[in-house]
Formats: structure tokens, C-alpha cells, sequence
């Protein structure tokens, strides 16, 4: 059963409409209804396309966040990886300028209307303005096997191909051809494991090495928790990354890293968790609260609460808000 009801939920909302300083994922102005509960802020901002039942997960995510709260945490900052919209390659240098030490980058290919050699420009001027980065490229679900394959020749080396095809059944194909040819590159699964009925499944047919997890999505901080564990227990690497989240939903995420248990290696060293995708509030133009600063590649995991001037700010138009209520009464009765 849902921790609060619907009155009490839409009363201590409010909606906001965020401008976005570069396209990404085809949004150019990022919508959210956010929740000021009684132990912290929630967020609710599925994308557009995803139905009630989708949109449900996301509810109870904001609801953990407004209700419960977060897990306790095991570190106070992580490591967090640069995010690369499909630009032209002329513009990379000032997208990585919003994130200053970041060791690892992850790059959009496979954008509609894009080509390979687009992408294979928007790599190449990566590695020319962050010579030894990390590059991890997502595709989000944009080629097929054999463009798959072309890609990782074409764009190696690489940490690894995020959601290359759409299916499972096409990230194992994927995998084990990559493992037969010599290319030593990892696939990562996202939307196979937050847009599947069952998670699971990629780690059954063996189909990726490495599980994006994404905290909104996948319905609470302690919810990916417990994935993360199961996966890893499978021999599956865990990347936890946003939602393209305001500042108030990127404290979910980043309390999900945080909370993370502690990994040692042979020599009883700390194994830090690999670089998360929550700096993307570095592509917002305004958001609720004054943007966190990267350090040296890495983020503070003490949460933010928006900035009253901004909420007023930046709140939607009222049919927007009135939008926004009716689509978070619907996912409330999936609950």
C-alpha cells in the first residue's frame, strides 16, 4: 500500500519546467513534479512516453525519497562520469568544460538521423580534449548486431557499449560475437533491466557484463540496492546513472551509491564504485537548486533541497501542473 495518500501527496507538491542547455534524449525542457515530504524531497518526472504502470515505479521512488528517506551511507563523495549529448564534435570541448576532472566519459551515438561517422568524430574529439578518458558510448537501443559489431571496430577502445540493441536476445548475440572476434569490449544493459518485467532475465541469458541502474525507474534507492546486489552476485558489474533527474531526484541516485556496501581487493584496499552518470545536472541551464560542483571528477553525496526563489521560479504553467497531478493520480493507483 501506498505511505500516503493522494491528498497528501498532491498538497506538498510542485511542479517545475526546467530549460535544458543542450538537447539531450530529445528533450529540450525538462518537466518534474517534486515533493516536499516529511523526511526530504521526492521526485516524479517519467518521461513522457512511459504509461501509469511504467510511471508507477518513478511514484514510489519519489515516495521513498519524501516518506522514508535514504539508506544509511558508506562514503560521502563518489566518482562521477562526463555526459556527451550527440553534438557535433566542435562542440565536445565545451560540453566536457562542465566537468572538470572526470576521468571517464560516457558519449550518445546512435542518434536518428545520425551517422557512425558522426559518432566516430564525437569519440574522436573526446579523446583529442580528455586524452586517457574512459569512454563508455550509449546507443539506447539504436543499431542492430551487425551495426553493433561496426561500432565497437570503428569506436574502440572502449569500457563498454551501453544498450547497443533492443532486445536481450540481441545483447547476447552481441557479447559473445565481440568475445569470439578478439574485441575486448563489455555491453552494458539499461533499458533491458528498467523497462523489463523481469529484471533478471539479461543475467540469465548472460547477455551483458555490466547493469546500468537507474533509481527512479526502477521504484527507490533500496530497490536498486537489492538489484545491484542480486546482479553482482550473477558476475555483473553495477553502473548507477540518472534519469536526466533534477537536482532533487539526483539525491536518489546519489544516496543509492552511497549506500552501496563496500567492496576490498586481495590486498584489503577499498574498490570504489565505478563512476556514476549523476552529473547531468550539469546540462541544465536553471534547476530547483544551485548546481553541485564537481571536484576533481567527484560529487558530495549530502542531499540538496531546491531553493524557494527557484521553485517559484521556474514552476510550470498551471495546465502543465494540472497535467502533471492527473498523470501522478494515475501511476498512484498502479501502486
Amino acid at each position: 500500500m501506498p505511505i500516503a495518500s493522494i491528498d497528501q501527496i498532491l498538497e506538498r507538491s510542485h511542479v517545475v519546467s526546467l530549460p535544458m542547455a543542450v538537447r539531450f534524449r530529445g528533450v529540450e525542457t525538462r518537466e518534474a513534479l517534486l515533493i516536499d515530504g516529511p523526511s526530504g524531497w521526492g521526485e516524479f518526472s517519467p518521461f513522457l512516453e512511459y504509461d501509469s504502470h511504467e510511471s508507477a515505479a518513478w511514484l514510489a521512488s519519489g515516495l521513498e525519497a519524501a516518506w522514508s528517506g535514504f539508506p544509511d551511507a558508506q562514503r560521502t563523495s563518489i566518482e562521477v562520469n562526463a555526459t556527451v549529448p550527440a553534438v557535433p564534435a566542435a562542440q565536445v570541448p565545451e560540453i566536457l568544460e562542465r566537468f572538470p576532472g572526470c576521468r571517464t566519459v560516457k558519449i550518445k551515438v546512435a542518434e536518428p538521423g545520425q551517422s557512425l561517422a558522426e559518432d566516430i568524430a564525437r569519440v574522436s574529439a573526446v579523446r583529442e580534449a580528455r586524452p586517457g578518458a574512459v569512454i563508455r558510448v550509449d546507443a539506447n537501443r539504436g543499431w542492430t548486431v551487425p551495426e553493433a559489431l561496426e561500432a565497437a571496430r570503428a569506436l574502440g577502445p572502449l569500457d563498454y557499449l551501453e544498450q547497443p540493441c533492443a532486445s536481450v536476445e540481441e545483447l547476447a548475440q552481441v557479447r559473445g560475437q565481440l568475445m569470439r572476434a578478439g574485441i575486448f569490449v563489455r555491453v552494458a544493459a539499461d533499458e533491458s533491466i528498467r523497462r523489463a518485467a523481469d529484471p533478471y532475465r539479461v543475467a540469465d541469458l548472460r547477455a551483458a557484463d555490466v547493469a546500468v541502474v537507474k533509481v527512479a525507474p526502477l521504484g527507490g534507492a533500496r530497490r536498486v540496492l537489492t538489484l545491484a546486489a542480486d546482479l553482482r552476485a550473477r558476475h555483473m558489474d553495477i553502473t548507477v546513472a540518472s534519469a536526466l533527474d533534477t537536482a532533487v531526484g539526483m539525491n536518489a541516485g546519489l544516496a543509492a551509491v552511497a549506500a552501496l556496501p563496500k567492496i576490498t581487493d586481495d590486498d584489503q584496499m577499498d574498490v570504489p564504485p565505478a563512476a556514476a552518470g549523476l552529473a547531468t545536472q550539469q546540462l541544465f541551464l536553471e534547476d530547483v537548486a544551485q548546481p553541485r560542483s564537481i571536484v576533481d571528477g567527484h560529487l558530495s553525496v549530502a542531499p540538496v533541497v531546491p531553493d524557494p526563489d527557484r521553485l517559484s521560479t521556474l514552476a510550470a504553467s498551471a495546465d502543465r501542473r494540472d497535467w502533471w497531478f492527473e498523470r501522478l493520480r494515475l501511476a498512484y493507483e498502479c501502486l
